[in-house]
């Protein structure tokens, strides 16, 4: 004798609209689609730019317009697969390509972050052999993490030690994101080297100035991505976990937008030239810069 159970929410006027998705997560479909419709129009304005400045765009321009589709890609897969879930109680496959996009996404945003960081294409050419070495490091950690993840979110939370190897993956996905923070670093202290003794201290200045700035904004994201939302998702009553992936997703989409609007292939775009009398000032100002403080 075969017995089938299932375990669902009754909801609709007259309660008999089955609802396979847990209460806290009812929202969540709603969230995943408003969020790709955004990054659709993300990728719209992307391209735009890239058309207009053809010029001023370099290959990171390129990766991170890759990383937007995947990003998108990724919600409506998840939209998709909570969709089908909260309708039938099985995700129809959505959750194999939702899980590949994932994977996909989570290693192209570390690779571009890496060579953003590095002013790769931008400020040079070429990787040195220790930002290689980063790279090196980040993305098989990366690899194995989000196989991990996958692994741990397929067993479920009756797994044995589930509750610990979720927690020494968001150790490994933070010690992660304290990696592609180290190349920022090394960028920041170049351009202030180079801004005391090249001719050209205006636009070198600049360009400390937006690394400093996205340095400060990456920490801030993945502090709020990686602690916050993680702390948000304990504290909040479970009818409204939905709220943490909100918050993780709002925040992500203001890390991407802030990214772009920084490093977009623009008349802005600091990389552009710097008039005399402003590299004359600037100069004054690098001969007495202290060593970089955040």
């Amino acid at each position: 004798m075969n017995v089938k159970t299932a375990m669902y929410n009754l909801e609709g006027p007259s309660g008999d609209v089955k609802n396979y998705l847990p209460a806290g997560q009812t929202q969540l479909p709603a969230v995943y689609l408003s969020f790709f419709f955004i990054y659709v129009a993300l990728i719209g304005v992307w391209i735009w730019l890239c058309w207009r400045n053809r010029p001023l765009v370099h290959t990171i321009h390129v990766l991170m317009g890759i990383l937007v589709c995947i990003k998108a890609f990724d919600l409506i897969s998840e939209a998709e697969d909570k969709i089908h879930i909260k309708s039938t109680g099985t995700p129809h496959g959505w959750d194999v390509a939702f899980y590949f996009f994932s994977f996909l996404k989570g290693i192209m945003l570390f690779v571009v972050i890496v060579l953003i960081g590095t002013g790769w294409t931008i400020l040079k050419p070429f990787l040195q052999d220790k930002e290689k070495k980063v790279l090196m490091i980040v993305i098989p950690l990366q690899i194995f993490s989000n196989i991990a993840s996958v692994v741990i979110d397929e067993t479920g939370p009756f797994a044995t030690d589930w509750a610990t190897w979720k927690q020494l993956l968001l150790l490994l996905d933070i010690a992660c994101c304290c990696a592609v923070l180290v190349p920022i670093m090394w960028s920041i202290r170049d351009l202030k080297r180079a801004a005391q003794t090249d001719g050209k201290a205006a636009r070198t200045l600049v360009k400390l100035t937006l690394f400093r700035q996205y340095y400060i904004v990456l920490f801030v994201y993945i502090y709020f991505t990686r602690v916050v939302v993680f702390a948000l998702t304990t504290v909040t009553i479970y009818k409204y976990r939905w709220i943490s992936d909100f918050a993780a997703e709002l925040a992500s989409l203001a890390f991407y937008t802030f990214t772009g609007y920084k490093f977009s292939p623009g008349e802005s775009n600091p990389y552009l030239a710097v008039e005399d009398d402003e590299e004359e000032a600037a100069a004054k100002e690098a001969m007495n810069m202290d060593d970089f403080e955040l």
